[in-house]
């Protein structure tokens, strides 16, 4: 008994009196936001994955069953498809904040943190194919064909991924168990992040990282973040309660149809950044390299900004916080455009914007 005390005292020991800088803000709360969130996705896919039946002919009669027959099952799905949004939402603001205090010097936080964000993306992608809706089977048909741009096997590995020659029920058992395997991996990878994180010490406005000026972690920052939580929570369940479909796409509430193709194909909006870039560039290799490297550039960065000798932490210069400014209301404009018709002045618009992305990535990776 006295041991049993002993390690719960040294744990919360080591919670409380965890050494933080004393002028982080608010912006350091999206990190253990997105591990809250994370924790809520599991715990509700759970429940889902006990009623959903990954088959073509019973997937989307299986989420009606949920919605209709389980004991708080339209709750518990709402929760669930809004919860990727606030998730994608906190990892952007949690990236977009290490962007503008220059958490990309902390090349293993960030590596491992990109890493996060690549594998999020991916497990959204698949959670959206499941319900089997128009828009689910059409965007996994479009996103899935994007492989056939690498050469000579891409057309190969599209039937390889589809498991025969169209996206059918191969595909969507495939995706089900990515799905539902990935965000372990994420944990995992939550924890590596943690690791280094510790390891180094967060970064703070003024220097990147400091040995000085530290203060203990409870309740200083963590009053901070269960603030955070509180008012992340209360729109999240505002949503949940009042808008629930809010974020859903018309077509996705039809059973898929593969001879009637939607009118207009699009993502979540998560990814319509990504998809602007995609379908501004008229050749489709290039397009999807330009897709690939939307979020490649990430881990990019710290390699470019030491390979150019930049990497003494020092005060952020106001030209840098310009850059980012700008590149943040460039990835909103992205956003935007991702979810307009494919026409002009759209796509002279999305292949300006292209441009300043990379661009303004580049420029504050070596300044």
């Amino acid at each position: 008994m006295l041991r049993k005390n002993t390690l719960i005292d040294l744990f919360m020991g080591s919670f409380y009196h965890l050494p933080s800088p004393i002028n982080i803000s608010y912006w350091w709360n999206w990190g253990s936001t997105v591990g809250i969130i994370l924790v809520m996705q599991i715990l509700t896919g759970l429940f889902l994955t006990m009623h959903y039946v990954s088959d073509i002919n019973y997937a989307f009669d299986s989420v009606v069953h949920i919605h209709r027959d389980v004991n708080f099952g339209t709750y518990i799905r709402a929760i669930h498809a809004n919860g990727a949004s606030f998730f994608l939402l906190g990892l952007f603001m949690h990236v977009g904040r290490g962007l503008y205090y220059k958490s990309f010097l902390k090349i293993h936080v960030w590596g491992v943190g990109v890493l996060m964000l690549i594998l999020s993306m991916l497990t959204a992608f698949f959670g959206y194919v499941l319900p089997w809706g128009q828009m689910s089977f059409w965007g996994a048909t479009v996103i899935t064909n994007l492989l056939s741009a690498i050469p000579m096997y891409g057309t190969s590995i599209v039937y390889w991924v589809w498991g025969g020659f169209s996206v059918g029920g191969a595909t969507l058992t495939r995706f089900y168990t990515f799905h539902f395997l990935f965000p372990f991996v994420l944990v995992v990878l939550s924890l590596l992040h943690l690791v280094f994180l510790h390891e180094k010490g967060s970064n703070n406005p003024l220097k990147g990282s400091s040995n000085t000026l530290k203060i203990f972690f409870w309740p200083y920052s963590g009053i901070k973040d269960l603030l955070g939580f509180f008012f992340l929570f209360f729109f999240f369940f505002l949503l949940v309660f009042f808008g629930p479909s809010m974020f859903m796409d018309p077509e996705n509430f039809m059973k898929a149809n593969p001879l009637v193709t939607p009118t207009h194909i699009k993502p979540e909006w998560y990814f319509l950044f990504a998809y602007a870039i995609l379908r501004c560039i008229p050749n489709k290799s290039l397009g999807v390299l330009a897709l690939v490297m939307s979020i490649i550039m990430l881990l990019l960065m710290p390699i470019i900004n030491f390979s150019m000798k930049k990497h003494e932490m020092k005060v952020y210069s106001f030209y840098y916080q310009i850059f980012f400014w700008v590149w943040g209301v460039n990835f909103i404009i992205l956003t935007w455009l991702g979810g307009a018709p494919v026409e002009e002045p759209y796509i002279m618009l999305a292949q300006i914007s292209s441009v300043v992305y990379f661009m303004l990535l580049v420029l504050m990776a070596i300044m």
